[in-house]
């Protein structure tokens, strides 16, 4: 059961856990990223630079990543056949406590994925191969975001916020890099 701050206290309780969580997210997301981006090239051969590779690069990192978008739907799915409550589709009602946390979770990734399949396409076909290492990290993070914001779900704000900004943080970077190259090219 969801955790909901019933006092000003309680409140700022949570608060703390959220930038606790996301500090220990900031620091994860550092460390992989640029551990992807000094020791991938030395261990995996990416491809050549060019628009075939990058495209071929990023449609395998975008079904990665949308193979997330495609766990919640299942999940959903899965809920709404055994609960009468929800069996009716969500124009009806309002997910039942037995698929709300899927539910979200489905709302939140389709979220997380658009950010990143857009900041990460971007950043690729402005910077080319070099990337790739990057792109590499920040799909494998996206996975373990996803997975650490379902497990924490039901500890409330604080529990899921370590997946929250672990899944977001390399999006966010993207973005910012592809915004950077891109002014740059101007």
């Amino acid at each position: 059961m969801a955790i909901f701050p019933k006092s000003e206290a309680e409140l700022r309780q949570e608060q703390r856990k959220i930038y606790i969580a996301s500090g220990a997210a900031f620091l994860s997301c550092a460390a992989v990223l640029g551990a992807a981006h000094f020791l991938l090239p030395r261990i995996i051969e990416f491809p050549a630079d060019g628009l075939e590779s990058r495209l071929t690069f990023l449609a395998g990192a975008n079904l990665l990543l949308v193979m997330w978008v495609l766990i919640g739907v299942g999940m959903v799915a899965r809920g709404r056949r055994h609960s009468a409550d929800d069996i009716g589709g969500s124009a009806y009602s309002r997910p039942s406590p037995k698929i709300a946390v899927a539910a979200a979770f489905l709302q939140n990734t389709l979220e997380q994925f658009v950010i990143a399949a857009f900041s990460l396409s971007a950043l690729l076909m402005l910077l080319g191969a070099p990337a790739m290492p990057f792109i590499a990290a920040s799909v494998l993070l996206f996975g373990v975001g996803r997975i650490s914001f379902l497990l924490g779900y039901p500890k409330g704000a604080g529990g899921r916020a370590f997946g929250m900004a672990v899944t977001l943080l390399p999006s966010l970077a993207a973005f910012v890099l592809a915004i950077a190259f891109m002014i740059a090219r101007l």
